[in-house]
């Protein structure tokens, strides 16, 4: 079968490997129908995540048909449609058992998808826990409407949940890429007062305004004083660092209100300082980590409610004999892309 490959810092190939097979009674292998391209891949080719091993098939956004399960599965059968959850978890230890999956003790618990164990930009994956991994899709949702549950609208749910999101709230969003606007969408249903998204792209602001006309938007040069201007007591109560550039991190504690909650969504490629001298006094609390994705069945209930439409993001799509194109667009940011979707079956 074809899988994108990460051979060694810089590289990525389409090279020929066998399918999976089950290695534990609690996997399944899932045919896998679409995926997409995240920026986490990226970092993994930029060498900014030193735990991916070469020699894996990255990749960790899809969906599928599970074709084969291990004894122990029961939350999945051949034949289902399914979402694949971003973190790999075994629902049993200390972390797992109080909901910070991401924190999982197993050696496969976290981030091991498409970073140190073979993931789903290829024709076939094996998905270790499946009964936690694994949330079978409604018969009336299509792949496309639930192909961002398992990674990038886990992220944005998990971000609006931890960051205790008021009626009378006023919340910055920093970066209106795929993952903000997921946040975005998890904070409207939170139905805060006032909802600000800051983004230097022409192209990405058009589309917050396109798509959501009721939020407000700003640029990174003019955004502290928009936010004071629009803000009723020194800034934003809550704010969510999902860009992660080299000057945003010091934009979303800049942009707070005293007593404010910073939720540092984006991976950094380097070292952020903490200004604590400079801070002092604003009695911030900073919430920081990877996606604890352990919601995606809820996630999957307000997709079938309407409550949730990702499918404006898709801009693009390729089939998987195509995905090197598919990365040049979406890494240069090409053809006003927003997210691809590769075509895997």
């Amino acid at each position: 079968m074809l899988a994108y490959t990460y051979i060694e810092r810089g590289k990525f190939e389409l090279v020929e490997k066998p399918r999976p097979r089950l290695e534990h009674p609690r996997d399944a292998i899932v045919r896998v129908t679409l995926g997409s391209i995240c920026t986490s891949d990226l970092h993994i080719k930029h060498g900014s995540v030193p735990r991916a091993v070469p020699g894996i098939t990255v990749g960790h956004e899809m969906v599928g048909v599970v074709e084969e399960v291990g004894a122990e599965v029961t939350h999945v059968r051949p034949g289902d449609r399914v979402t694949v959850n971003v973190e790999t978890f075994c629902g049993e230890c200390f972390f797992c058992r109080h909901g910070y999956v991401n924190n999982c003790t197993d050696p496969n618990g976290g981030w091991a998808l498409g970073c140190r164990i073979d993931g789903g930009q290829t024709e076939y994956v094996r998905v270790p826990f499946a009964d936690q991994g694994l949330d079978r899709i409604p018969d009336s949702v299509s792949d496309e409407q639930a192909l961002f549950t398992g990674d990038i609208l886990a992220t944005g749910f998990w971000a609006a949940r931890i960051s205790e999101i008021k009626e009378e709230d006023t919340v910055l969003i920093i970066g209106a890429g795929p993952t903000g606007i997921c946040a975005l969408l998890c904070v409207m249903l939170k139905r805060p007062k006032r909802i600000i998204v800051c983004e230097k792209s022409e192209e990405r602001v058009r589309f917050v305004r396109e798509h959501y006309p009721d939020v407000l938007v700003t640029g990174p040069e003019e955004c502290k004083e928009f936010v004071l201007a629009h803000c009723d007591h020194g800034g934003a109560d809550v704010v969510m660092e999902v860009a992660g550039a080299g000057d945003t991190f010091r934009l979303a504690w800049d942009c707070a209100c005293p007593n404010a909650v910073v939720t540092v969504v984006a991976l950094y490629d380097n070292p952020q300082i903490l200004p604590l001298p400079d801070m002092y006094g604003k009695n911030l609390t900073f919430k920081t980590g990877g996606v604890d994705g352990c919601d995606c069945a809820e996630i999957l209930r307000l997709i079938e409610e309407g409550k949730i439409d990702t499918t404006p993001l898709i801009t693009h799509r390729f089939p998987l004999s195509r995905i090197e194109e598919a990365y040049r667009i979406f890494e240069n940011r090409l053809d006003g892309v927003i997210k691809v979707v590769v075509e895997c079956g």
